[in-house]
């Protein structure tokens, strides 16, 4: 049983390098599962890129390699088994500010954008900033974080606004901009200090340099009406009825449209029931191309909420 994911190590090498070159003040998000690529091994690769890495949360702290920063994205309401005593946390709140306790951190202050996820509305910011400052702690900066609706235009328009009520010595850490509009947010205030996460657009990029694909397990024929899987589900045309190799374990569901994510010979695959666990059952029509036990089918899935078992760098 494998999901494997099939990367080109020269493309995706150049990306990344190419990426990193055109940022100044980049933050290289390692979080979850690592973009499918791992997290501890994003976060080496990573640690080449810069001095400060951003994770998800707290509990990721100890895959961050000594010598570089750890900014954490998520606020922490129990910091007692924080990892790095250097780790950045992040503060939208009072709440959040006292889960810090007596022991002086260094801190990003959250302003809350349009998404209207944690974070402090802008008006109530100077004030927060103040308290964890008075707290002993070292406010290394504010964060916004735009929603991934609107465009990167929509976005930049927002963070400027947000920032009009921020003073220009606290370093803005953004992110969901193109290089051109965070260009523009930083000539525009050029005493400020800017920081840019990239996670999706740094690690995937082109998808063309990744290959999702999945083992078959058994495969055998199969009559219309016969009933299979966890849940009893009847198959809808006569064909070959395939055991896949992956499934919810591995992150594969089906399509937000609810077709399969499964493709053999160029044409998809019909998803008879949910992934579930470790196998996926999917169904060859007759006259369609079938693949044989021990070959593999193409996996239709973003890499942000898939896991495979297995990264093959060609």
């Amino acid at each position: 049983m494998t999901l494997s994911l099939e990367v080109d190590r020269t493309a995706w090498n150049r990306h990344v390098d190419g990426v990193a070159g055109r940022v100044s003040g980049l933050v290289p998000v390692v979080k979850g599962h690592g973009y499918g690529l791992g997290r501890r091994w994003l976060a080496d690769r990573a640690s080449r890129l810069a001095d400060v890495l951003a994770v998800g949360t707290v509990h990721e702290l100890a895959d961050v390699p000594q010598g570089r920063t750890a900014v954490v994205l998520t606020p922490a309401l129990d910091v007692t088994s924080v990892a790095r005593a250097d780790a950045i946390l992040t503060v939208g709140s009072t709440a959040h500010l006292a889960a810090l306790g007596r022991t002086p951190r260094r801190v990003l202050v959250k302003i809350r954008s349009s998404m209207n996820r944690y974070g402090t509305p802008v008006a109530d910011a100077a004030t927060l900033i103040d308290e964890c400052e008075r707290a002993g702690h070292t406010v290394d900066g504010v964060s916004i974080h735009p929603p991934l609706a609107g465009s990167s235009a929509d976005h930049a328009d927002e963070i400027a606004s947000l920032l009009r009520h921020i003073d220009a010595r606290h370093t803005a850490w953004v992110s969901h901009v193109s290089f051109d509009d965070y260009a523009a947010l930083r000539a525009a205030e050029p005493t400020r200090q800017w920081r840019l996460r990239l996670g999706t657009s740094l690690w995937h990029g082109d998808k063309s340099m990744f290959h999702l694909r999945a083992d078959v397990l058994d495969a055998r024929p199969v009559d219309a009406g016969a009933v299979v899987g966890y849940h009893a589900s009847v198959v809808s045309t006569a064909g070959t009825l395939l055991m896949v190799g992956c499934g919810s374990t591995h992150g594969v569901a089906p399509l937000p449209d609810g077709r399969s994510p499964f493709h053999f010979g160029r044409q998809r695959l019909v998803l008879v029931e949910a992934p579930h666990m470790h196998t996926t059952l999917v169904l060859a029509p007759h006259g369609q191309p079938s693949p044989q036990v021990g070959e593999f089918v193409d996996v239709q899935r973003p890499l942000i909420t898939t896991q495979p078992d297995h990264v093959d760098w060609r």
